[in-house]
C-alpha cells in the first residue's frame, strides 16, 4: 500500500480544516441560515378565512380622473387606500381631501417617489417625514401604511418604516394598468389572481383603469368579496410573514 506524504503546507490547511469544522463549523451554518431567515418583507397578502381584500391606489400622476374613481367606489360601497406621493398631495391638495372626505385610507408613497434602495437612511427618513406631513396638512392624521416608490425595498428601508409605527405593503394581485393594458385584460389578470386576503394595485391617471374598476368590483362583489381598507386588513401584531410576504397569525 502506498502512502501519499503531504507537504508541510498541506498538512497546516488539512489541520486547519479539521479545526474549523471542529470548531467553528455549527457557528459557520448557522450564520448561514440565520442571514437567509433575517431578510424582511413588506406585506404583499394576509392569510385569512374571510373573504376580505384591499383594493389599492398609487397617487403620482394626473388626477383628472378622481372624481370618475370616487364615484365608482362609492357605487360599489368601497373604502379602498390611496398611496400617495408628497409632491402630488401639494399639487392635488383637493383631491386628497376628496378621497379622504368619501372615507377612503390615505397611505404614504413618499416624498419625490426616489427609489429607496438608491438613497441614505437620512434621505429615507426625510421621504417618509416629509410625506406624512403633506398628507397631516390635509388629513389631520398621520398615516400608519407605506408603499415603497416602484415597490423597491430592502431590510433598511422596511426597518425605518417601522420605526414610524407604520407598516410597509406591497401587493400580490397587479392590474398592470400602468402599461396600458385594455379593460379586458386588466379584468382577466384581477379576477384570475384575487384570492381571500389580496391586496390589488391600480394608479390614477391611466387611461382604462375607470372602466376596469368598475368591471372588476362588479365581479368580486358577485364572488362574495367584502372590501376593507388595508389598515383593516392586516395584522398588527403577533404575525408572521411567510417567503411570498404572505402574514399569518402567530400561532
Amino acid at each position: 500500500m502506498k502512502f501519499k506524504v503531504l507537504s508541510f503546507n498541506s498538512t497546516i490547511f488539512f489541520m486547519a480544516l479539521l479545526i474549523g469544522l471542529g470548531f467553528s463549523g455549527a457557528m459557520t451554518i448557522t450564520g448561514i441560515c440565520t442571514n437567509s431567515t433575517t431578510k424582511k418583507l413588506p406585506i404583499y397578502s394576509v392569510e385569512t378565512d374571510e373573504k376580505k381584500i384591499a383594493v389599492t391606489f398609487d397617487a403620482a400622476w394626473s388626477a383628472e380622473d378622481t372624481d370618475l374613481i370616487l364615484n365608482i367606489l362609492k357605487k360599489h360601497k368601497v373604502k379602498a387606500t390611496v398611496f400617495i406621493v408628497g409632491d402630488w398631495v401639494r399639487k392635488n391638495p383637493d383631491a386628497v381631501k376628496k378621497f379622504y372626505d368619501n372615507g377612503h385610507e390615505i397611505g404614504n408613497h413618499s416624498d419625490t417617489h426616489t427609489l429607496f434602495g438608491n438613497i441614505s437612511e437620512e434621505k429615507i427618513r426625510n421621504e417618509i417625514e416629509n410625506c406624512n406631513a403633506e398628507i397631516e396638512k390635509i388629513t389631520g392624521t398621520k398615516p400608519k401604511v407605506l408603499r415603497a416608490p416602484s415597490g423597491d425595498y430592502n431590510n433598511k428601508s422596511i426597518e425605518i418604516t417601522e420605526s414610524y409605527n407604520m407598516k410597509m405593503i406591497q401587493w400580490d394581485v397587479d392590474s398592470l394598468d400602468w402599461k396600458k393594458l385594455s379593460v379586458d385584460e386588466m379584468y382577466n389578470r384581477v379576477i384570475e389572481k384575487t384570492q381571500n386576503g389580496s391586496i390589488i394595485l391600480f394608479h390614477n391617471g391611466v387611461e382604462n383603469t375607470p372602466e376596469a374598476l368598475d368591471k372588476i368590483l362588479t365581479e368580486l362583489e358577485k364572488d362574495g368579496y367584502k372590501f376593507v381598507t388595508v389598515s383593516e386588513l392586516i395584522y398588527w401584531e403577533n404575525y408572521e410573514i411567510d417567503h411570498t410576504g404572505r402574514q399569518f397569525p402567530r400561532k
